[in-house]
């Protein structure tokens, strides 16, 4: 580590991935999560070690990285592994906006880029703030409704829900965000979703397509107002359920911009 700063970055999570793209310092990357496309340069640049929830141990132990770089509890039993292989593993845990930003300028931090990353942090701070001068001028705010998984029902995790609030939703299920885990926000009972009518529906169902027709079709839905006025949309996982750059700027613009059009149509 010349500088006494990581130089062999092993990267399992999209975010970090990106983050070190934007910062220019992607020369440090030696290995990526499988599920990366952010920013495509990666996937065809670096070599692919490990899925979310697995990883091959061996590889990135032949790697020699000074650094692997994971994120939530779900990637705990990886970590565990690398450690006792004698590698140094920092694991992310940010749930929220505010967190995505305090991941940004550690990362910068823990590689002798503070400057950068505060710059970059900066810069994404004011694309938010843009959008949500922008959302304040709305005539009138949707209920949200934002499905991270189908079977069985998963509403949208903190900043997520953050993110629809800037760009000028009321998500419909706020007391579900605070919680960190997919299974404590699953909706028991489906029917509540139709009982708090939400006027926009946003899928992301991780890991597979999401299904607008199958949402729509769901028994005693069609009356609910996004159902009725055809308002279901999918918001692509690399866009929104990585909790890095993607979602502050393209995974953001995508629902205000179904927002801004939901809020101008004549009622």
């Amino acid at each position: 580590m010349p500088g006494g700063f990581p130089e062999r970055i092993v990267c399992l999570t999209e975010e970090t991935t990106e983050t070190l793209y934007l910062l220019g310092e992607d020369s440090r990357i030696i290995g990526i999560s499988g599920f990366t496309v952010r920013p495509p340069k990666a996937r065809r640049d670096k070599p692919r070690v490990s899925a979310f929830t697995s990883a091959r141990i061996d590889r990135i132990v032949a790697l020699a990285p000074d650094l692997v770089l994971g994120f939530s509890d779900l990637q705990a039993d990886i970590a565990a592994q690398l450690a006792r292989a004698g590698i140094e593993v920092h694991l992310f845990n940010h749930r929220s906006v505010a967190g995505i930003f305090r991941m940004i300028r550690m990362l910068g931090g823990m590689i002798g880029c503070e400057a950068k990353a505060a710059a970059l942090a900066v810069n994404l701070e004011e694309g938010v703030e843009r959008v949500r001068a922008a959302a304040a001028g709305l005539p009138r705010r949707p209920r949200v409704y934002f499905e991270e998984w189908d079977e069985p029902p998963i509403s949208a995790i903190r900043w997520v829900g953050e993110l629809i609030g800037i760009a000028g939703g009321d998500n419909c299920f706020p007391e579900l965000a605070a919680m960190p885990l997919g299974r404590d926000r699953i909706i028991a009972d489906p029917m509540e979703i139709v009982r708090r009518a939400p006027d926009l529906i946003f899928g992301s169902w991780c890991g597979k397509k999401f299904r607008p027709a199958q949402v729509a079709a769901r028994p005693g839905w069609s009356q609910v107002p996004a159902v009725r006025d055809g308002e279901i949309h999918e918001i692509k996982s690399a866009l929104i359920l990585q909790p890095g750059p993607a979602a502050l700027t393209d995974g953001l613009a995508a629902m205000h911009a179904l927002i801004r059009r939901w809020a101008g149509r004549a009622r």
